[in-house]
């Protein structure tokens, strides 16, 4: 039994590492491109590191505005800058153009996902309250509670008097 396990981990390791393998070899320069955090609210900032962009340039998205890189100190090759997310950026996933002086410009796909951004003061969502919907379900569970707590309560009653 556990021999049969350990082979199928190993098999899976090994597929999953045949995959992302074979996906390295075909990355194109656009990989050079990389955006931090990954999954950015409406309004946050988005750092973007570029190697081989050693004289700066620019950055543009449909989430952000046009934004500048500047070379970073002692990485010769490499580019960084920070764009402030549109705060009215759709939620899902943006694409980044670089634009490197003196080089072609290079786009990564997906390079970044908007997610929902949150209202702190309003319990933490986004959206405007609850629907209908949830005011029924929400109701008849309270409902549900109250009856199956009377009815728990009148058996143990009547059981005490017995």
């Amino acid at each position: 039994m556990r021999s049969t396990r350990a082979l199928a981990v190993s098999a899976t390791a090994i597929a999953a590492l045949g995959l992302t393998a074979s996906q390295a070899v075909a990355w194109d320069t656009s990989s050079n491109i990389v955006a931090m955090p990954s999954a950015i609210a409406r309004g946050g900032q988005l750092t973007v590191t570029v190697d081989g962009c050693p004289s700066g340039g620019t950055m543009t998205s449909r989430a952000f505005p046009r934004a500048d890189l500047s070379p970073i100190r002692n990485h010769s090759e490499t580019s960084k800058g920070t764009a402030t997310v549109n705060s009215s950026a759709t939620p899902g996933a943006y694409d980044i153009r670089v634009h490197c002086e003196g080089k072609p410009a290079l786009t990564k796909s997906a390079a970044f996902t908007v997610i929902g951004g949150v209202r702190g003061g309003l319990g933490g969502s986004s959206s405007d309250g609850a629907t209908p919907t949830d005011m029924a379900i929400g109701g008849s569970l309270v409902g549900l509670a109250l009856v199956g707590g009377g009815v728990f309560w009148m058996r143990r009653r009547a059981e005490s008097r017995i």
